[in-house]
């Protein structure tokens, strides 16, 4: 019998025993907790490893302490966790809808997102979401009986549905990816699902602050025009007095992180009992996510947003590194699609089934940035070693 996710279920759960199941039937698997299985497939998948060198904000190979893809799908994660426990959510489902849900990302972050749209419009598009999807269907294929890692439908559906401020999944991209039962499930995805939508805004928001203070991209003066950031240093200032900005940030973004999940669970706790959420099919029918935050915090978030993308994201630094991946990415682009030979075997394989444009667009999406930029050299700079 399986057993409970690690705290006592809430009615609008998914309860493990009640997930609607695998592509795949397999055998075996009657006693295993079908998320916390997801969540160890995922971590031993080769495309999960690849998110150590994969851009967040700030190239990989720029500062060891910047995040990376990784850090962030861990902060997620933990958040993920954090909010479903106060909730008495699934566990198992939020954290590993939160390992999975950039998985889809190509090097250098949304610079590269938006190059690879731009190369593959009128051809199936290009959307993170929609690619971990692709990835964890049928790029990873470690099982000899089928093809992709043969994740849960409710881990499936979260990663179709995954929608943030700055994030929303494009099924026009859905190419090669049938995500029809996904859809007809509902307009929304399981709270799990809606709660890792949550955990990946205060992550971001917040560590994407913190990697802009580390790289002096901005200071103390800057940040006290933020209601998040001064009202929450207030302790810390309190307790450390006159201590530097980099001494204290630490503590500071804590507060603003705890004070956001307390709030969203707050939030959240009152839509689901305002809509009478009695199962997981009364979470996917209810017009709009039942994950929330209240009106103050939602206002305080987005001044934070606006904030970023002013400060830090349009900074001439990121500009410079932005068109810098654009031209790694548009040239290796162009070189397989004139040249799909060139392609590895494996890649080159799926090229009647696929099309060369999908398929170098997998390739390509799959990189790292270390790899991309060796990439380049090996194309491009006559004196590299192939």
């Amino acid at each position: 019998m399986i057993a409970d996710s690690p705290n006592t279920l809430a009615s609008y759960a998914v309860q493990p025993a009640a997930s609607l199941g695998r592509i795949h039937a397999e055998e075996g698997l009657a006693d295993r907790d079908p998320f916390e299985l997801d969540r160890l497939r995922i971590f031993a998948s080769p495309a999960f490893r690849r998110l150590q060198y994969k851009t967040q904000v700030f190239v990989t190979d720029e500062h060891d302490h910047f995040r990376t893809r990784l850090t962030h799908t861990l902060e997620v994660a933990q958040i993920a966790r954090r909010l479903a426990r106060a909730l008495r959510a699934n566990e198992y489902l939020a954290e590993s809808v939160a390992l999975a849900h950039d998985l889809g990302h190509p090097p250098f972050g949304h610079a590269g997102e938006a190059t690879l749209r731009e190369l593959m419009a009128g051809d199936g598009g290009f959307e993170h979401n929609i690619q971990a999807l692709r990835i964890v269907d049928y790029l990873e294929h470690p099982f000899p009986g089928f093809r992709g890692l043969n994740l849960t439908f409710e881990l499936r559906e979260g990663l179709a549905k995954h929608a943030t401020e700055f994030d929303r999944p494009d099924m026009s991209a859905a190419a090669g990816v049938d995500v029809s039962d996904l859809i007809e499930s509902g307009p929304q995805a399981s709270v799990e699902a809606q709660l890792v939508n949550a955990a990946d805004r205060i992550a971001y928001d917040c560590h994407d602050l913190e990697d802009a203070i580390g790289a002096q991209l901005i200071g103390e003066t800057d940040l006290e025009e933020l209601a998040l950031w001064s009202e929450s240093a207030n302790a810390a200032r309190e307790r450390y007095g006159k201590a530097n900005l980099f001494a204290i940030r630490r503590p500071v973004l804590n507060a603003v992180v705890d004070r956001m999940v307390a709030d969203c669970a707050r939030a959240t706790s009152a839509e689901l009992e305002r809509i009478a959420a009695g199962d997981v099919d009364d979470v996917r029918a209810h017009s709009q996510s039942v994950v929330t935050f209240s009106e103050t915090e939602f206002t305080n978030l987005r001044e934070l947003e606006g904030f970023l993308a002013e400060r830090v994201y349009r900074h001439y630094r990121l500009v410079r590194m932005d068109a810098k991946a654009r031209r790694f990415i548009e040239q290796i682009f162009a070189a397989y699609v004139q040249d799909p030979a060139m392609l590895p075997p494996r890649f080159a394989r799926r090229l009647d089934a696929h099309g060369v444009k999908r398929v170098v667009c997998d390739y390509i999406a799959g990189m790292t940035d270390r790899y991309c930029q060796d990439e380049y050299q090996r194309l491009f700079e006559p004196h590299e070693r192939v």
